[in-house]
């Protein structure tokens, strides 16, 4: 009997630590190519605003962070830099700096939703019509899926 136990208890951790790596993995090997450095570089040199993500933030740990230039144009996010992989990350703006989950969730309800993140080396995401960028003062990552912190970067 002890054996039974034994033996359903290695597979039922292996199984869940195989449902753990498939969460974090899938994001990657289904996610599309980056856009280009030079299509990167073209897309931030109108920017209004400009600003750095970094893994220093207090909200971020060894598996949600990021780093790299953020450029804000009235039209475009561009992020010149790495992100954590993850699912359902999204970018929002917003009006005061946030470091921590629980200071976003504070604030999410007035936060405006920029859009999707699918790339982890760089992103360029449109500003839906109607959003003025210079309203907001913080680009913020989050993962939807699983109401967590990224990271964030203080443009003004």
């Amino acid at each position: 009997m002890l054996k039974w136990i034994a033996l359903a208890g290695t597979h039922a951790g292996a199984l869940a630590v195989g449902f753990a790596l498939g969460i974090y993995l899938l994001p990657i090997l289904t996610a599309p190519d980056s856009p280009d450095e030079a299509a990167l570089t073209a897309s931030a040199q109108s920017a209004l605003y400009e600003a750095s993500f970094t893994r220093e933030l207090e909200g971020s740990d060894f598996l949600h962070w990021g780093e790299g230039t953020v450029s804000v144009t009235p039209q475009q996010i561009v992020h010149n830099g790495a992100l954590s992989p993850g699912p359902d990350f999204k970018v929002y703006l917003t009006s005061e700096f946030v470091e921590t989950e629980a200071q976003f969730n504070a604030i999410k309800d007035n936060a405006v939703r920029i859009g999707d993140v699918k790339t982890f080396e760089g992103f360029l995401l449109d500003v839906p019509p109607g959003v003025d960028v210079s309203a907001y003062s913080t680009v913020v990552v989050w993962c939807e899926a699983f109401g967590e912190f990224i990271t964030a970067a203080q443009y003004k």
